[in-house]
Parts: structure tokens; C-alpha cells; sequence
């Protein structure tokens, strides 16, 4: 598929700024200030927002108001509010209050998975196929992250076989969608197809969604390769909120500004209106303690600086 056959096509664009972001920030955002970051997600027109995690505030502290902020927000219509949940007690505070989908989160490496959640792959999935279960009963959809499927920080490279027979293990318990996620940044143009190829042997592919970090400059790329392989839904942040865990001082996540005017450049259609998504960075800019990494948000704030300077 060439870039010029992608004029028209439609594309889901999953806002996780507010969790996969917020998560991995230094600063301490207050949870009203969430609330209205997510509001102005929503406004923006982001189809799916990834609002928190239900996750022992032990070990995620910056996540320990999941809650308040799922009960602050406004319910946009159009708009699903997810949260990524670990275990039964985290769906059933989930479920408490009053989430649209939730997440599980796997790996396609044991280090990473013993290393991240103190489980084996297999121990891991074991336990979400009864999260799963019971979110499916209580009229939840669950969406399955693939961390580490381009490479892992402990073990290396990852067989792209063993993250297609992963994948195919997690829309066999029945999630809706599984997001192949390039964690520490590592992939590039010429790895996507490869893994994608696997993927795809077992996996339909308006199942599966790419995740991918910016952290060594290639993400952009990554997705215009994924979208000529067919690939409609992509993982994205705000403004390139949250760094990398695993490369101090990295840019983390895709900027979801910089998607978004990639995409309305190709005349792909995403639903975003790209100057109220710049808001709504610019409003959680103001809340950390550093620059966004975002491309788009900094040209657009060197443009409000030249016009205040003129």
C-alpha cells in the first residue's frame, strides 16, 4: 500500500497520556488537574482515553487517585474511558468506578514480565484470563497490551514468533485488540513489517494496534509503516508526556500531537482536532517539571512566543 492510497482512511487513535504518561513523570499532578486534562482530551475528540490504572498505589503512586479522577471527569459521548487493571482487585475497583474498558498487561519476555509484575509469562496470562472472564461477564471490554515486542532492556532481541503466538493467547481469552508495544523504543522501520508479518499470520489485523515510544526518533516512521500494512488503531500521548523507564532522559511516548498532524498531512481521518489537542498539552505542560518532548508542541510554542515578541 502506497502513502497516497491512504487518503481517506480512518484511524483510532488511543490517547494513554493521562496513564502510560503520567505514570513515568517526576511531578506530582494534582488529581483536579488530571480531570481536566482528561476533559480536554475528550474535547479535543480523542475516541479512547486510557484515564488511569488500578494499581496498588505502592507501587504506582502517582496512579493512587484512579478513582477520583474516574469520578471527576465528564463523560463525553463518543468518547470510551479505560484503565488499565493487574488483577482481580484492581477490576473490582474498576468496575467500582464505572469504567468503559479495561486493559491487561502482558510480555513477550519473562525477565521483563518477572521484572514488571513479579510473574512468568505464562503465571501472568494464567491470571488475566480470570480478570478477563470476569470483565467480559460484567459487560467490560478488555483490550491486551504486548510489552517488549521489539526488544526487551534485559534479554534483547524478542522472536517475533513468540509475540505472534503471545498475541494469538490473548485474543483467544478474549480480548478485543492487542497492542503490540515497542516499550523501551527500540524498533525501526525496517523491524515492523517483520513482526507485523508474524502477528498478522495468526492475528486479523483490525485486531491489533501498535504501540510505539519515540525514544531512539523512530516512531513516526514505525506507524506510517504499520498503517501501509493495514494496521488502523496506534497508542499515542499527549504532547509526548512520560519518558522512557528504561533510558533516563529519552523521549517515552509517541507524541500524540505529532501523529495527529502526521496523519491530517497524509489525509488520514482521525476524529482529533489538532489546535484543541495542542490545548490540552499545553495545559499539562504547565503541571510537570520539564519541556514536552512533542516536535509539534514545541513549534507551536515558539510560535506564541515570536507573535508575543512582536
Amino acid at each position: 500500500m502506497s502513502v497516497a492510497t491512504l487518503r481517506g482512511r480512518r484511524v483510532t487513535i488511543v490517547e494513554v497520556g493521562p496513564r502510560d504518561g503520567l505514570q513515568n513523570e517526576a511531578a506530582q499532578v494534582l488529581t483536579a488537574d488530571k480531570v481536566a486534562f482528561v476533559n480536554l482530551l475528550a474535547a479535543a475528540g480523542l475516541p479512547v482515553i486510557e484515564v488511569s490504572a488500578f494499581v496498588s498505589p505502592k507501587w504506582v503512586p502517582r496512579l493512587g487517585d484512579a478513582a477520583d479522577v474516574f469520578a471527576g471527569i465528564n463523560r463525553r459521548p463518543g468518547t470510551r474511558y479505560s484503565a488499565l487493571v493487574p488483577n482481580q482487585a484492581g477490576l473490582d475497583r474498576a468496575l467500582a468506578a464505572g469504567v468503559d474498558e479495561v486493559a491487561i498487561f502482558a510480555a513477550a519476555s519473562d525477565t521483563f514480565s518477572r521484572r514488571n509484575i513479579n510473574q512468568s509469562i505464562d503465571e501472568s496470562l494464567a491470571a488475566y484470563a480470570g480478570v478477563t472472564g470476569r470483565a467480559l461477564a460484567s459487560g467490560l471490554r478488555v483490550r491486551g497490551y504486548l510489552s517488549t515486542a521489539f526488544g526487551c532492556p534485559f534479554e534483547g532481541a524478542v522472536s517475533p514468533s513468540r509475540v505472534a503466538a503471545l498475541a494469538e493467547r490473548l485474543l483467544g481469552m478474549g480480548v478485543f485488540e492487542v497492542s503490540i508495544s515497542d516499550t523501551i523504543g527500540i524498533g525501526h522501520p525496517g523491524q515492523v513489517p517483520v513482526v507485523l508479518d508474524a502477528v498478522l499470520a495468526r492475528a486479523p489485523v483490525n485486531r491489533v494496534a501498535l504501540h510505539f515510544h519515540d525514544t531512539r526518533g523512530t516512531a513516526l516512521a514505525n506507524v506510517l509503516v504499520g498503517l501501509q500494512m493495514g494496521v488502523s488503531t496506534f497508542d499515542a500521548s499527549a504532547g509526548g508526556l512520560g519518558g522512557c523507564p528504561f533510558a533516563p532522559g529519552a523521549a517515552g511516548n509517541l507524541a500524540t500531537d505529532d501523529l495527529v498532524y502526521m496523519l491530517d498531512g497524509l489525509g488520514v481521518e482521525t476524529g482529533v482536532s489538532l489546535d484543541r489537542l495542542s490545548e490540552a498539552s499545553a495545559f499539562i505542560a504547565g503541571r510537570i517539571d520539564h519541556p514536552l518532548p512533542s516536535r509539534y508542541a514545541q513549534a507551536v510554542r515558539a510560535a506564541i512566543g515570536r507573535h508575543d515578541r512582536t
